[in-house]
């Protein structure tokens, strides 16, 4: 078996593509990367992993083993394994934050509810995909209805002093609601923090059906709006596990269960022979 150091995780997601690599000598997270998946989503995996390796001055023939994750994981040309999203992001949420016991992965397309055992494994989870509501996309739509980049909402909702609720759960229909909020002359801010609580209503929803129980961790790229975190944790009543690593939770996930499988192979080799 090759005695590398690197293993290199790479969440292929709708919107972004995601990619961590750690030191299997310290097992530590030694470099991350994210780019725009576009179209062509092999090749996204391919610049997402040089980037990674840019980042610490090494190249792609460094990292010896790869693990891929997300909607986009079969086409990973360098992968030697695909892992489901769900698993990747269980383990993710746990090696980042050892006592969860439940995740909500928030991205471009769907919201998961997973609730995980002691060791990380899934007990159970709950998927909502219904017109992207709940998601990313809906998030954009609003965006692009109050002429606004999508980085900039979280920040400007922290603002609202009267939040405005968005009823419409599509997507495309939450984005002519908002454009009569704002013709109405309602101001942004509270046209966005209204729709962060509308969105985490239809999540928290989701949380409940796999039951809430101790700390919560939220990853994927909703982690980077504080807008939808506040609104989450005001929600919930408690405060959310997250830090600059939850958007990769999928990436370090899957480098951490490729890590374990490596260690099982050799551990089984070792007491063969």
């Amino acid at each position: 078996m090759n005695n590398g150091k690197y293993i290199a995780g790479i969440d292929i997601g709708t919107r972004m593509t995601k990619c961590a690599i750690i030191d299997t000598q310290t097992g530590t997270i030694v470099s991350r990367a994210t780019i725009l998946t576009k179209h062509n989503l092999a090749l996204a995996s391919e610049n997402v992993l040089n980037e990674a390796c840019k980042n610490i001055s090494i190249t792609p023939s460094n990292v010896f083993y790869v693990a891929s994750t997300g909607y986009g994981r079969y086409q990973a040309p360098m992968r030697q394994i695909q892992i489901t999203d769900i698993t990747c992001h269980a383990m993710g949420a746990k090696f980042l934050f050892p006592k969860t016991i439940n995740i909500l992965d928030v991205g471009a397309q769907n919201a998961k509810a997973i609730r995980i055992d002691e060791n990380g494994r899934v007990m159970k989870f709950k998927m909502n995909d219904k017109c992207a509501s709940g998601a990313g996309s809906f998030l954009e739509r609003v965006a692009k209805g109050l002429e606004l980049q999508l980085d900039e909402i979280g920040s400007l909702s922290l603002h609202s002093k009267d939040p405005q609720p968005i009823s419409s759960i599509c997507a495309v229909l939450a984005e002519s609601e908002v454009i009569n909020l704002v013709t109405s002359g309602y101001p942004v801010e509270d046209i966005l923090m209204g729709t962060h609580h509308s969105i985490s209503d239809r999540i928290v929803a989701l949380l409940r059906q796999v039951g809430i129980d101790g700390e919560i961790t939220l990853t994927g790229g909703i982690t980077r709006n504080a807008g939808m975190v506040k609104a989450l944790e005001t929600k919930l009543g408690i405060k959310l596990n997250v830090n600059e690593n939850s958007e990769y939770a999928g990436a370090i996930g899957a480098c951490v269960l490729a890590n374990k499988r490596l260690k099982k192979i050799a551990y089984e080799r070792l007491h063969i022979n």
